[in-house]
């Protein structure tokens, strides 16, 4: 499944559904999210079928940097039933992202 580009037109039916969503608020002029996206899009190939991989870029969609108080990047936030129920700030390996989403 491709990563889905969040904004705030279609942040809440996103993130309603009963499968979890991991978020990545990222920045384009940001070395450690560089560094993460190929391991978010690897994540999200490879985990297709236990989350929805999303990614929102706070340039772009200030509004819900704001909403959720990202004020580092990288943030990737788990939400489940619609609600936030984790949060990782900065680079992680993919065995820490694995775990992030269990």
């Amino acid at each position: 499944m491709a990563i889905i580009e969040m904004t705030s037109e279609n942040f809440n039916s996103l993130v309603s559904g009963d499968k979890p969503v991991l978020v990545d608020f990222f920045a384009t002029w940001c070395g450690p999210c560089k560094m993460l996206s190929p391991l978010v899009e690897q994540l999200a190939e490879e985990n297709a079928d236990k989350v929805t991989v999303c990614k929102v870029d706070i340039d772009r969609q200030p509004a819900l940097a704001d909403q959720f108080g990202v004020e580092s990047v990288p943030t990737l936030v788990l939400f489940r039933n619609g609600q936030e129920a984790k949060r990782l700030i900065g680079f992680r390996p993919m065995p820490a992202l694995l775990n992030f989403i269990s």
